[in-house]
């Protein structure tokens, strides 16, 4: 019996452009129903009817999953390793670079620009965006930075970001619009690290 006739057998779909598309809309659907953090890639599998194996064939991870399916035009996980390289230092000035050199590109703006603007008027994106964003990208840096806080601390950052790149990118906000990355990246990458890194142990 061959590996087809085994995934025949088991009623599950074999690899290929569209087990690919039937993953994704899957994904879609379940990230929808039950957000970002209650997904599982086995879950997908189940509902798409393929091998959870080809799930990871396809996707590294359900952070490239989510990406995929909300069409964000980066892998967030080479984004998180780029911004950890080095350690806690000047951590937060390459965040800062990173988020923006991420929303700069006009073609790859437009897309994050629609993501936003969809988690503005809708709640179910707007959930999914920020169980991701809490999980997979800030949530991971301020774990890496060893705060105990990590949870709050990444928060803040996240607000910070969020709010900086809805400013410039969506209601274009006059100065932060006009500002060259690099300035933005000299005031905000001390008040990032102050948020990841540098900032006072909340309270027991």
């Amino acid at each position: 019996m061959t590996a087809h006739d085994v995934a025949r057998t088991r009623g599950r779909r074999p690899g290929g452009v569209d087990t690919r598309a039937a993953i994704v809309d899957a994904a879609r659907k379940s990230f929808a129903a039950r957000g970002y953090d209650k997904t599982s890639m086995r879950g997908v599998a189940r509902e798409a009817g393929v091998d959870p194996a080809l799930v990871h064939h396809y996707f590294d991870g359900k952070a490239a999953l989510f990406a995929e399916t909300m069409a964000v035009p980066v892998n967030p996980a080479e984004l998180i390793e780029r911004v950890l390289e080095g350690g806690t230092e000047r951590l937060g000035w390459r965040l800062v670079e990173t988020f923006l050199t991420v929303w700069e590109p006009p073609e790859r703006r437009e897309a994050l620009v629609a993501l936003v603007r969809s988690a503005m008027t809708s709640e179910e994106a707007a959930r999914m965006l920020r169980e991701f964003l809490g999980r997979e990208v800030f949530g991971r840096l301020a774990s890496a930075a060893g705060a105990e806080d990590a949870q709050l601390r990444g928060a803040l950052a996240a607000s910070q970001m969020i709010g900086v790149v809805i400013a410039r990118y969506v209601v274009r906000v006059p100065g932060l619009t006009d500002a060259s990355r690099g300035e933005l990246v000299e005031r905000l990458g001390p008040v990032l690290q102050g948020y990841l890194v540098d900032g006072p142990v909340r309270p027991e």
